[in-house]
């Protein structure tokens, strides 16, 4: 499998960040560890989540030629002290405890499983997603696009984990690419059926994160406090009249209050059974007025499959044919604008999504969206031409090829 364990040493700041590591000329920026798939004892299969899908995505794209064994990227597991980063050390620390990682993963039995066996089965693996994720950010900055097969993690945030998410991936990752990528805006694409609240309670305070969520309202997690931040403030008037028995005094008066913060800045709430036609227009009329609205340097996008017809957990009505359609649109929009963007898996608890995940990115390579290694040069300006006579702020219509 390809090899990137040779960390970089650019300007920028990235030659001190172990996870950025550099990938040779015939790579692709398609990020997979054979370290992802998560397995103990079958106690596994007790979640509805296809902890063996990545494998899967991975073997359909061999299997279809896009890649080899040599030209996939594989990426580094993330340290505890990279970890430190986002995550607090009770958090960390707390993850000793196999109740903690049962809680987190929602398998109840796993709570009497030795911890040790926990960190090497499941722990680590997520471990490996994470390094693929924050690998993604450097490798669509340098090529336009990334994407990480895994990751996604969209519930876990600083101080806990929940909804089968141990680490914030994403969190991680954007915070890198602010500090290091010399990226200063990143818009957050979350089209998962759940709500991303780990992101968002992690960002809700920060401008130069923009997050676009749409879901399921319906569903797991209703985290109304990271929909939109509700925290104490103090603000101090320099001079402010008031009236003390009756006279009036000149003072500094600090009044304090609370301030409301929207952590999601384009939030679109489905109803249960939302399909196809209902589904794409908004991902057609919203990411491009989301796009209108902030420029980022950068988009994230997690892509859960969840949305699709059948899913128990997303119980949401899109096809996999719709599925694909919106990851289309998302990167149209993306390269038409010039605007690096990787995307991570994240939700989908069906058998079937490894199948559509690796359909989606052959689709992607079919309309020339993501581009083989050295063709990066033409793509954009190849999409901008094109661009002048799709409809719809550079998307095509509904009866656009699928």
């Amino acid at each position: 499998m390809g090899n990137s364990a040779t960390s970089t040493d650019n300007a920028g700041g990235t030659n001190d960040v172990r996870l950025y590591t550099e990938i040779r000329p015939e790579q692709w920026p398609i990020i997979y560890s054979p370290e992802y798939d998560i397995s103990f004892a079958g106690l596994e299969r007790l979640h509805p989540f296809d902890s063996c899908k990545w494998s899967k995505v991975y073997r359909f794209l061999l299997e279809s030629g896009l890649i080899t064994k040599d030209t996939i990227t594989e990426p580094l597991e993330v340290s505890r002290e990279e970890l430190l980063e986002v995550h607090t050390p009770e958090y960390l620390d707390s993850l000793n405890s196999s109740s903690t990682v049962a809680t987190v993963v929602e398998i109840p039995p796993a709570a009497i499983i030795p911890n040790v066996l926990l960190r090497n089965r499941v722990l680590r693996p997520f471990r490996f997603h994470t390094g693929g994720t924050v690998l993604a950010g450097k490798l669509a900055k340098e090529r336009g696009w990334a994407i990480n097969i895994g990751g996604g993690f969209h519930h876990s945030y600083g101080e806990e984990g929940g909804g089968f998410c141990v680490y914030a991936d994403i969190t991680l990752s954007v915070k890198l690419m602010l500090e290091k990528l010399g990226i200063s805006k990143v818009m957050i694409v979350d089209f998962d059926a759940h709500q991303g609240n780990g992101h968002e309670r992690d960002f809700w305070h920060d401008e130069r994160v923009y997050i676009m969520d749409m879901y399921n309202k319906w569903i797991y997690p209703g985290d109304h406090q990271a929909k939109g931040h509700t925290g104490p403030c103090v603000w101090t008037y320099e001079w402010v009249w008031f009236l003390v028995c009756g006279t009036g005094h000149q003072h500094t008066y600090p009044v304090t209050g609370f301030l409301n913060v929207a952590a999601i800045k384009k939030k679109i709430e489905l109803d249960i059974h939302t399909s196809d036609e209902e589904y794409l227009e908004l991902v057609r009329i919203e990411l491009p007025s989301a796009l209108e609205e902030f420029t980022p340097d950068m988009i994230v996008y997690n892509a859960g499959t969840d949305i699709m017809v059948g899913d128990a957990l997303g119980r949401l009505d899109v096809t996999p044919e719709g599925v694909i359609k919106r990851d289309e649109i998302v990167f149209r929009e993306a390269r038409s604008r010039n605007i690096p963007i990787f995307m991570v898996t994240s939700g989908g608890y069906q058998r079937t999504n490894a199948r559509v995940i690796a359909d989606s990115i052959l689709n992607l390579r079919a309309k020339h969206l993501i581009s083989a290694p050295n063709e990066d040069s033409h793509i954009v300006e190849q999409l901008r031409v094109e661009g002048i006579t799709l409809e719809d702020h550079g998307v095509g219509g509904a009866n656009e090829d699928q």
